[in-house]
């Protein structure tokens, strides 16, 4: 039986989950909560913002389309999307140096939000959604210092030009909410989605 099942109770067979996403991070952020999934797929749908979506709404839509874009095949489906957003910008997931090193100045010694949605798909098609907003504030950045984050490459795919879990946490002055949401999966929120489809999380 996967570890993702967990015993089964009341004579009902025990939930599988199937991660709709290829991110390391989100895989090993479920794997603290003692869940392994049957499947890891990432979803392939188009992640352009529309016209004047706000950040909030984009991330809840994110993480939606992607559980549905993804069969469920009698398992729950879990999604998660996150959002770096500066006032109403939504930043990009940076692919170039020159993007990552524009979103560093901008986040270099002021506050910005990054809105970690996630959505569980249960097997009858209905969605759970959760959101985390967490606020964080970069140090003032010199220009050493974004150089010396861009040579480093983690900033490659990130949304916003930097992953919290790397050398980018040394540059952060504070955070207020969740720190794996801006890893890429709230944990709290997860834990209670999951739990609520019955799944054996302690």
């Amino acid at each position: 039986m996967p570890p993702s099942s967990g015993p089964p109770e009341g004579g009902q067979p025990a939930p599988r989950l199937i991660l709709a996403s290829a991110s390391p991070r989100r895989r090993e952020l479920i794997a603290r909560l003692g869940l392994v999934p049957v499947d890891i797929r990432a979803a392939d749908i188009d992640e352009t913002p529309r016209p004047r979506e706000v950040p909030r709404d984009y991330a809840r839509r994110m993480a939606r389309e992607k559980a549905l874009a993804v069969p469920g095949e009698g398992a729950h489906v879990l999604a998660g999307d996150t959002v770096v957003a500066a006032g109403r910008r939504i930043l990009p997931k940076t692919e170039d140096a020159a993007t990552a090193r524009q979103c560093l100045a901008l986040l270099s010694g002021r506050r910005h939000r990054v809105l970690s949605a996630i959505a569980l798909k249960a097997p009858d098609g209905s969605l759970h959604e959760r959101l985390s907003e967490t606020i964080v504030r970069f140090k003032p950045l010199s220009q050493a210092e974004i150089a010396d984050y861009i040579a480093s490459g983690e900033w490659a795919g990130k949304a916003g030009g930097y992953a919290i879990q790397g050398a980018a946490e040394g540059l952060i002055a504070w955070i207020s909410g969740s720190h794996s949401g801006v890893v890429g999966l709230p944990l709290f929120e997860t834990r209670a989605l999951l739990k609520a489809a019955g799944f054996a999380i302690g």
